[in-house]
């Protein structure tokens, strides 16, 4: 009896010594880092008047962490400026190790009149330099407003379709859509969206984000 004993244990040491040693065999999972986004913006994305947890950077990565999708969002916005300052500061607003940008500028150029071929030779420029350095880019179009009459808005408004096309970029073609002229959704200028025109602006654009961060995800892989 007690030999039938003796060959039980030694049976249940030599099965657990042989999956300790299984398991110590199976590489452990590393978790996948966040993407690491920046959105390059003037006051809209910013969050001018607007608490930094409300803004839209923020509000776009509770978004899509509430949704299982790791990201890291920097705000990397600066009220009052236009493509050109973008452009001027891209070096230094887009950090090393950045893999998505989202690109929201041209609204301070459509305001002020900004001679559309500026603006356009400026987003060129951006997303040339984007691309040598292989980040993806989700291209935010703005639209003109009307007090420049139909010629000026004509050759502004088709500046983003079709830099998205030469350049195979995504294009959510406005970025304001659904809160623009939406007197509850705007602060008092009529312009800055409030939090919850920021958390339209985030549902409506939340699909080309997602489908943005899937590609970056695949290209890992």
């Amino acid at each position: 009896m007690f030999a039938h004993i003796r060959v039980l244990i030694v049976t249940l040491m030599t099965a657990g010594a042989l999956l300790a040693q299984s398991q110590a065999a199976v590489p452990a999972q590393t978790p996948a880092k966040p993407v690491k986004m920046v959105v390059l913006g003037d006051s809209l994305s910013a969050g001018l008047g607007l608490p930094a947890s409300a803004a839209f950077p923020a509000r776009l990565q509770k978004a899509l962490n509430d949704k299982g999708i790791k990201v890291d969002v920097i705000n990397a916005g600066v009220s009052g400026d236009t493509t050109s300052g973008g452009r001027d500061r891209l070096d230094w607003s887009i950090p090393e190790g950045t893999e998505a940008v989202i690109l929201e500028l041209g609204a301070n150029d459509a305001l002020r009149g900004i001679d559309p071929a500026v603006t356009r030779a400026a987003l060129t420029d951006i997303l040339t330099r984007l691309k040598a350095r292989n980040i993806a880019v989700l291209l935010c179009g703005m639209l003109a407003p009307p007090n420049y009459g139909s010629e000026y808005a004509a050759r502004f408004n088709a500046i983003y379709p079709e830099l998205s096309k030469s350049f195979g970029v995504p294009l959510y073609p406005f970025f304001l859509e659904g809160v623009a002229s939406e007197a509850k959704l705007n602060q008092a200028d009529g312009i800055h969206p409030t939090a919850e025109g920021v958390d339209i602006i985030v549902k409506k654009i939340l699909p080309m984000v997602e489908a943005l961060v899937g590609t970056i995800s695949g290209q890992r892989s």
